[in-house]
């Protein structure tokens, strides 16, 4: 990736049920590298490559993507599968001591979870451009409340219009395979100024897609996510900082910023004149935000 040398390792793990693909480069203090939909590990090469010098980084492919297993049926994508598989991985390459997590668009809503049920496996946490469902439901409620709030939560619904449109029984399988798998790489290009090469789009971005999309099937709607009634406090002690992309498509910054203020104890909130792919357009900057933030937690 841009010349820098690549000495990745590549082994498998077994998780809930699965095995996942994990990837490692680089020694020192480990670095937690979760993808979202409908992306691989490979997203997160360049910013990899450049943290490899000073950690041990760990990325993989989660469940449906990449080289990892797809199970069918959208119960195989519920929380506790994810939550399952990510502590299998840490168990795997960091048994004795917490991890750097990083995380992005549906690897970092997974995150969110991980950090509030298992805060002592984790260092420091880094959330790109995914929030916390409970969080964005509280923001919701909050901002339709107060008539000054209805903008801002009018906006991120137009932005979020795909979350409905996923929920549609076999259209979305029929769009990814006869249109829009074809076209992705000319639409990143277009959209996020990220030519296709270095392994993005993945070569199974077709099976990647159609798998992820039990991801939102599976923990979006019908979902109980009351915190009250799960057990599942929605704060989070682990030191977290949001980077907010001001030009995500999808996430939009008010909704990434505010959302998780009045939950999270130690917040930084990094705000960026990015896209939503931030982390392919721009690895050497999320890859300086990330050792930054890692830097700050150990600082006395």
């Amino acid at each position: 990736m841009d010349g820098m040398p690549d000495d990745t390792r590549t082994r498998r793990v077994r998780g809930d049920g699965v095995d996942l693909a994990v990837h490692e480069r680089g020694s020192g203090p480990t670095v937690l590298l979760v993808h979202g939909y409908p992306d691989t590990h490979a997203v997160w090469d360049g910013v990899a490559a450049r943290l490899a010098d000073r950690f041990h980084v760990v990325a993989y492919d989660v469940r449906g993507a990449g080289a990892s297993s797809r199970p069918s049926g959208r119960e195989a994508y519920g929380f506790g599968h994810l939550l399952a598989d990510m502590s299998a991985v840490l168990d795997a390459v960091s048994p004795g001591a917490p991890v750097h997590l990083a995380a992005h668009d549906w690897g970092s809503i997974q995150s969110w979870e991980a950090v509030r049920t298992t805060p002592e496996r984790f260092a420091s946490f880094t959330s790109i451009s995914g929030p916390c469902l409970d969080h964005a439901s509280h923001w919701f409620r909050e901002r339709l409340r107060q008539p000054s709030g209805v903008p801002a939560a009018a906006r991120q619904l137009l932005h979020s219009w795909y979350m409905a449109a996923f929920q549609v029984p076999v259209v979305p399988e029929l769009v990814w395979r006869h249109w829009l798998a074809g076209r992705w790489s000319r639409r990143m290009e277009r959209a996020e100024g990220v030519p296709a090469g270095d392994g993005h789009p993945a070569p199974t971005l077709l099976q990647d897609a159609v798998a992820g999309l039990n991801l939102y099937r599976a923990n979006m709607l019908g979902r109980n996510r009351s915190a009250h009634r799960t057990g599942v406090s929605p704060r989070v002690t682990v030191p977290t900082q949001v980077i907010v992309p001001t030009e995500d498509a999808y996430a939009t910054p008010a909704l990434a910023a505010e959302a998780p203020r009045p939950f999270t104890e130690h917040l930084r909130v990094r705000p960026v004149p990015m896209s939503h792919w931030a982390l392919l357009a721009r690895p050497e900057e999320i890859a300086r935000l990330i050792a930054d933030h890692i830097d700050h937690t150990a600082a006395p």
